[in-house]
């Protein structure tokens, strides 16, 4: 039953990989590297699974406050990461490190971000909390 509610998520992130697998010609024209945003996209898709499912078990618990820890965790996960990833990703590249590949990424983020609270918000108005 929880998996059905991903859907969403495995929408964007299908969609995601295959505009970029797709488009690489004109990613370059821009200075996107390709590689860069699969990895991306890749991470988000793994982090909004991660979290929905912390999420989602928190909106199980009769007390609100748990749910309201879980989302504060969650996002305190989410910023360690993406903090973490694109200090690898330019410490690898030292020069090479793609600008516009990382502002796509945080694009990508709040795409994913915007997926994940919608979900929620359904899940929660469902409960009826």
């Amino acid at each position: 039953m929880a998996l059905r509610k991903t859907v969403p998520l495995f929408i964007v992130f299908i969609l995601f990989s295959i505009l970029f697998l797709l488009s690489q010609s004109m990613l370059t024209k821009f200075g996107l590297d390709k590689n860069v945003l699969l990895i991306a996209n890749s991470l988000f898709f793994i982090l909004g699974i991660i979290t929905f499912f912390i999420q989602y078990k928190a909106l199980q618990n009769s007390n609100p406050n748990v749910f309201i820890r879980s989302v504060m965790s969650v996002m305190m996960i989410k910023m360690f990461v993406c903090i973490i990833a694109v200090l690898i990703y330019v410490l690898s590249f030292r020069d090479s490190y793609s600008k516009p590949s990382i502002f796509a990424g945080v694009i990508l983020y709040f795409v994913y971000l915007t997926v994940e609270v919608n979900v929620m918000l359904k899940l929660n108005n469902q409960k009826n909390a």
